[in-house]
């Protein structure tokens, strides 16, 4: 159940069945807009429609509406967590698949000996009709379904012309083989090129009839598989959280349970390396937490007793006893995924273009198909010759090449992207690169590597740097947090090797202390040099405290003011040097702006970190101060892209976290970085595998390419059959020059698609 009611009204989401094109999403909106109270959106790529309604209106009566309009519709289930059971992928391909298999296979030979007059022996008509019937009937069976539904409710999309020329094709074929003269032995299609009014009666379509039907369903198949993958945003977000937990009786005895069964109140135990399996308070415990996957908030947050903690954050450090506050639906995590989904329900559906085209172009056919044969008859012209001319006048604007504009131009678009880790999900996407005139990036895991990095050293007066880096990476080596790995890191790149610490502790929430090489060393925040720790006998120096020196002091300001972390470190009761740890720019994001720039795009950095860390990664890479948005909570980045959809712009969106999600859903074009989470990859609509942030510029350009190689073959490929028009309704139209145009028509879109092989990357 998914009704809820707000401050304007009831709302629901209604599950609705049967739609085959765009069209069918705006004619269900329509309808429910009409009544009295409601507002509706419907998606056709999720295939929801979210209502809002007051009055007197009830979920029955959308439901009626929708019903009416000859589809189905029930309230859509809320989202939940995959159980094991629903953990099987149902294939609900697999009927679209069959249709299009068998289209293919039995319309290949029809098509061959129909334009190949070496291959029209004896009988080959009547097996050409003997392959054709299934693909007419059985795989050609959904569009004459949504031509019926349509024309009950006085409507015509692509779906009435395909099904009212295959069928007219077939028919008259029928009645040309079975009464006319084309079923005599040896009746041949000849190879001729004329202008001439032939005889109906010994001409058959059957080639057009099953043709039409197999690419036709090639476009919808692979639309579907595009479509399918609407709702893997949510299910992606659902995964991320914990699916067991270690509950704590009163008596402090552990069991594990699953997550679901968890209440609020329940204290957990989240031991280091385990998701936190809800939001809650710190009990008992103190640790690191990494919330980068949420907050995008690249230095980990430390915490202790009485600090709240979110759900699906990762606990690297200590021990931590957490009491639950929100549970299910109240999450963090679950309201991301609502985030989620309400986005992608208040993106306008992307009407393909061949089916705005019909809306205009399939009842001026039919109009003029029955002006035809109207014509002819009333001119004395005779049964015979009259149904040609209007048949033929079907048969030639039946969109054989329109079949082919789409699906070949993005399966070489995208077969191309691929090889340049690149991936569209569908024709859909193409329309937005258009638009686009701003891009928003977030910084961390996007602009930066996404890692904690050891980027410099600054040392005191007659220190050795490698000495520094020995000392400290040894220490830091025993230790899980990532700021310390990234010293560790930092020092085994530099060194090779690293010496074994003699003794070991770590001070909670300001760094590590122990032996190495018979000092006694101490890496961390100032506050920990400034306290003396003492944690051995062998360690008497640090009995005292220790001030940083002038330099040292400098250094770490400056370090802070680039937003930078400043990690002290110390040996034998003396400051010795400060360390720069921070989220490192990947080398390409700096020519990676200037190629948005050229493209007409204006970058804008959005990060959660704060205002000085921003900047200085902006200053680095070339966005101005002025197009840097920092401190941003993960529900406020949907907020940020809604603001900048509201001034007017059309907006991109890169990111790769899940607190990226909602935003890349939001945008009207997403970009979803390849390295990043499964959540932020699925409501992306572009996904850059590499990682590389120079693989958005050149996916809006490979993308920019394929939609123009599209609108140009859905051009040509309405031109041939518009320019031929005239000559069908005169009756001067003969097969083989129908034949031709449409096979030329075909050549010619495939040809064009198959330019976008040349696409190349920038240099």
């Amino acid at each position: 159940m998914t009704t809820s009611t707000t401050g304007t009204g009831a709302e629901t989401e209604l599950a609705i069945g049967g739609m085959t094109c765009a069209s069918c999403a705006a004619r269900i909106e329509k309808k429910l807009n009409r009544m009295d109270g409601v507002t509706a959106t419907v998606n056709y790529a999720t295939e929801k429609a979210k209502v809002t309604y007051h009055g007197d209106v009830s979920v029955r009566d959308l439901i009626a509406t929708v019903e009416a309009t000859g589809y189905t519709a029930q309230e859509a289930a809320p989202a939940e967590r995959p159980t094991a059971e629903q953990d099987v992928v149902v294939d609900e391909l697999r009927p679209l698949r069959q249709r299009l298999v068998t289209a293919v296979v039995l319309a290949a030979p029809v098509i061959a000996m129909a334009m190949i007059p070496e291959l029209q022996f004896e009988y080959w008509q009547w097996l050409s009709l003997t392959l054709a019937a299934p693909v007419v009937t059985y795989a050609a069976w959904p569009f004459h379904r949504a031509a019926f539904t349509n024309a009950r409710h006085g409507a015509a999309t692509m779906d009435t012309l395909i099904s009212v020329g295959t069928s007219a094709a077939f028919l008259w074929s029928l009645w040309a083989l079975f009464f006319g003269t084309a079923g005599t032995p040896g009746m041949t299609h000849p190879f001729e090129l004329t202008i001439a009014r032939t005889d109906g009666a010994g001409n058959i379509y059957l080639e057009a009839a099953a043709g039409v039907t197999a690419f036709i369903l090639a476009g919808r198949y692979f639309e579907a598989r595009a479509k399918r993958k609407a709702g893997a945003a949510l299910r992606a977000l659902l995964e991320l959280g914990a699916k067991d937990v270690t509950v704590l009786d009163a008596d402090g005895r552990e069991r594990t349970v699953p997550v679901d069964q968890l209440a609020v109140g329940d204290r957990f135990l989240v031991r280091p390396g385990e998701k936190i399996a809800t939001d809650g308070t710190v009990a008992e415990g103190s640790s690191a937490v990494d919330a980068s996957m949420l907050t995008g908030e690249s230095v980990p947050v430390e915490v202790g007793a009485g600090a709240p903690v979110t759900g699906a954050t990762v606990n690297v450090g200590g021990r931590l006893v957490v009491a639950a506050t929100r549970i299910g639906a109240d999450t963090q995590l679950a309201r991301m995924a609502r985030m989620v989904e309400d986005a992608q329900n208040g993106k306008a559906a992307a009407q393909r273009l061949a089916d705005r085209i019909s809306a205009v172009f399939v009842p001026v056919v039919i109009a003029l198909a029955l002006g035809t044969l109207g014509f002819w008859l009333g001119n004395g012209a005779g049964l015979t010759a009259a149904f040609t001319a209007a048949v033929a006048v079907l048969i030639i604007a039946c969109p054989c090449a329109l079949g082919l504009a789409t699906p070949t131009a993005l399966m070489v678009g995208t077969g191309r992207g691929a090889q340049l880790g690149i991936l569209i999900k569908g024709p859909e996407v193409l329309e937005s690169t258009r638009r686009v005139d701003t891009v928003v990036l977030d910084k961390t895991g996007t602009v930066t590597t996404g890692r904690m990095t050891l980027l410099a050293v600054r040392t005191a007066e007659g220190t050795d740097e490698a000495e520094v880096l020995r000392l400290a990476g040894a220490l830091e080596h025993s230790s899980e947090h990532p700021i310390a790995r990234a010293v560790a890191d930092g020092a085994l790149a530099k060194l090779g090797a690293l010496p074994t610490p003699e003794d070991f502790a770590g001070v909670p929430g300001l760094g590590v202390q122990g032996i190495v090489e018979g000092h006694a060393v101490l890496v961390g925040r100032e506050r920990l040099l400034a306290m003396g720790v003492r944690p051995s006998e062998r360690s008497r120096e640090w009995g005292r405290a220790m001030e940083l020196p002038e330099d040292l002091r400098r250094a770490k300001e400056e370090a802070e003011t680039a937003g930078r972390t400043a990690v002290t470190v110390a040996w034998d009761g003396e400051a010795r040097a400060v360390l720069e740890i921070a989220d490192a720019v990947k080398e390409t994001s700096a020519e990676a702006i200037r190629r948005l720039r050229s493209l007409g795009l204006t970058p804008i950095l959005l990060t959660g970190d704060n205002r000085a860390v921003a900047e200085s990664v902006a200053r680095e890479v070339g966005i101005a101060p002025e197009d840097v948005i920092a401190e941003v909570l993960p529900q406020d980045k949907v907020e940020v892209v809604k603001r900048l959809q509201d001034e007017g712009r059309s907006v991109a969106m890169v990111g790769d976290g899940v607190n990226d999600a909602a935003a890349l859903a939001q945008a009207d074009l997403g970009l979803a970085m390849g390295t990043g989470t499964d959540a932020a990859i699925e409501a992306g609509d572009l996904t850059l595998v590499r990682g590389d942030l120079r693989a958005a510029a050149d996916a809006i350009r490979l993308a920019r390419r394929t939609l123009g190689t599209i609108r140009s073959n859905l051009l040509w490929a309405f031109a041939y059959n518009v320019a031929a028009l005239p000559l069908a309704a005169a009756g001067l139209l003969n097969p083989m020059i129908a034949g031709a145009a449409m096979a030329f028509s075909s050549v010619f879109v495939v040809g064009n698609s198959l330019r976008l092989r040349g696409f190349r990357a920038a240099d």
